[in-house]
């Protein structure tokens, strides 16, 4: 089968693991900035999702991921009245293992936090619904809409099945047309 996400809008994002506590960074430039969030970002021409996973996290964070599983796909959309729309398919992951200490880089600032410490007013809107969910060891698929002014406008989470792969949003509404045409 084909993968049906183009290349262009596909993301990473991880997130460290310790005990009770989660590896949250200040993101400091760019898309996003001065919201917390994992390390991440887009992937390169001819790049698999793990490569950009692992590239992405030592760039912004120093540190090398060992062990993680994908716990989320999450397709976000801001397609308002405006003239830098944008689309991004996120691949989420969680990491238990790692070689290096999170250091600061010129785009983000990573400090631990205690799991019921979470500064959600502090990240991106959407991360309230799906991130306790994956945290208590859910799986989840979800989509997002946001207006111009990056607020989220629409919220759609479902649990994936744990005995199947992850197949994303895109990938269940073309399962469900083939389904209904047969």
């Amino acid at each position: 089968m084909t993968d049906p996400i183009a290349h262009d809008i596909k993301r990473t994002l991880i997130f460290l693991r310790r005990d009770n506590e989660i590896l949250l960074a200040l993101k400091k430039r760019g898309f996003g900035m001065g919201k917390w969030n994992g390390a991440g970002g887009k992937l390169e021409a001819n790049e698999s999702v793990e490569q950009a996973l692992v590239r992405e996290t030592e760039e912004e964070i120093g540190v090398t991921p060992l062990q993680y599983e994908k716990v989320a796909e999450l397709d976000f959309i801001q397609d308002a009245d405006t003239p830098d729309p944008w689309h991004m398919y996120v691949y989420v992951y969680l990491c238990s293992e790692w070689s290096g200490e999170p250091t600061e880089s010129e785009e983000m600032a990573p400090r631990w936090y205690a799991l019921d410490q979470i500064p959600y007013d502090e990240m991106w809107e959407d991360d309230r619904y799906w991130l306790p969910q994956v945290l208590a060891g859910e799986r989840v698929t979800g989509v997002f809409t946001f207006d111009a002014d990056d607020r989220m406008v629409t919220h759609d989470i479902r649990l994936a099945d744990v005995e199947q792969p992850i197949i994303g949003i895109k990938a269940r509404v073309e399962q469900i047309i083939a389904n209904s045409e047969s």
